[in-house]
């Protein structure tokens, strides 16, 4: 946004938007899943990693980033999930565990931004959102959740509406039961509407068309107040858009992987991230201090820029000019008009 279409904002909203798997925890979510039904997670994923080859030799595509959703739908209809509901997802979530630091930094941030923008007289809000290729239930169930304004993942239909149900005066209440069908589904492309949702703030207002057209000036979260955290080269996608639109994109990286290091070097020697660091986020580490210092920065342009606003577009009160102000007075001011000579206001 540039400063002479900024507004002056009673009121600023700053965004962290993260990813999940290997951002926020050091593994993936369904961990616990897989554990409470006894499945073998290496196998679960090996079997994954297959099918795009698999379908591919029959001529259809799939996801990459998503077909691991129609495998899971496959162990529940054939036994090895059997029952599995939302109700369900949701309580395993609770059992996810989190990166150090975590949820605490979130609130933490949100507390230091706050108290950063009071220093400059600014009303500073920080949200945090999570964009994720995983399941949304298993988030809200997590112990994160309450730390977080938004989840965007993907989710599951339990009970699908049969055929000619629009016909019917009268549906049946049916309990809760399995999954059975995708509600939606969210893979490293689509992730991009979602930061345009957030930007427009469609999320906050339904009446906001994600595709309508909507000023700089009027969004909710400007690009660039934003920053985007995830792991890797997946999120590129999402990482470009941020970046394009002046905010910041930080990848982070497993300390224990050197390949993960080296994978995240690459995507700052290729500008593709601002930065990056360690997936750790308890108070002294690399990874909440750089993230600190960005908001930061965020909030002392934002100051400025409304400094900038204020003296463009308020003018200031005449008065009465001693000798010595005559000369720096002509330089400020318009030329005079047609009438020579001052008059009292």
């Amino acid at each position: 946004m540039r400063a002479q279409d900024t507004q002056l904002r009673s009121r600023h909203i700053l965004a962290l938007v993260w990813d999940f798997d290997k951002t926020l925890v050091p593994g993936y979510m369904q961990e616990p899943l897989f554990k409470a039904y006894g499945i073998d997670e290496g196998a679960f994923w090996t079997e994954v990693n297959q099918l795009p080859g698999y379908y591919a030799k029959k001529g259809i595509h799939v996801s990459k980033d998503t077909v691991y959703l129609n495998h899971l739908l496959s162990y529940v209809k054939n036994g090895p999930l059997k029952g599995l509901s939302n109700r369900r997802l949701r309580e395993l979530g609770s059992e996810i565990c989190f990166c150090p630091g975590l949820p605490d930094f979130l609130d933490a941030v949100r507390s230091f931004a706050r108290e950063a923008g009071a220093r400059l007289n600014l009303e500073i809000s920080l949200e945090h959102y999570i964009i994720s290729t995983g399941i949304a239930e298993m988030i809200r169930g997590s112990k994160i959740a309450g730390s977080v304004d938004g989840v965007f993942g993907c989710e599951f239909i339990e009970q699908p509406l049969p055929p000619g149900f629009a016909l019917q005066d009268e549906m049946p209440l049916a309990d809760s039961g399995e999954i059975s069908q995708i509600g939606v589904m969210v893979d490293n492309t689509i992730k991009t509407r979602f930061i345009f949702e957030i930007n427009k703030g469609t999320n906050k207002n339904a009446a906001i068309d994600v595709n309508a057209v909507v000023a700089a000036s009027d969004r909710r979260v400007p690009f660039e107040n934003m920053i985007y955290i995830a792991d890797g080269p997946s999120d590129v996608p999402v990482f470009s858009l941020v970046r394009k639109n002046g905010g910041l994109a930080y990848a982070v990286y497993n300390e224990e992987k050197e390949s993960e290091f080296r994978q995240n070097d690459q995507l700052q020697q290729t500008g593709r991230v601002d930065g990056y660091g360690p997936n750790d986020y308890r108070d002294n580490a690399f990874t909440p201090r750089w993230l600190r210092k960005r908001v930061e920065d965020r909030i002392d342009r934002i100051a400025r820029e409304q400094e900038y606003v204020l003296d463009s577009r308020v003018a200031r009160p005449p008065r009465h000019l001693h000798s010595g102000d005559e000369l720096a007075a002509r330089r400020n001011m318009p030329p005079a008009g047609p009438v020579q000579g001052t008059f009292p206001i």
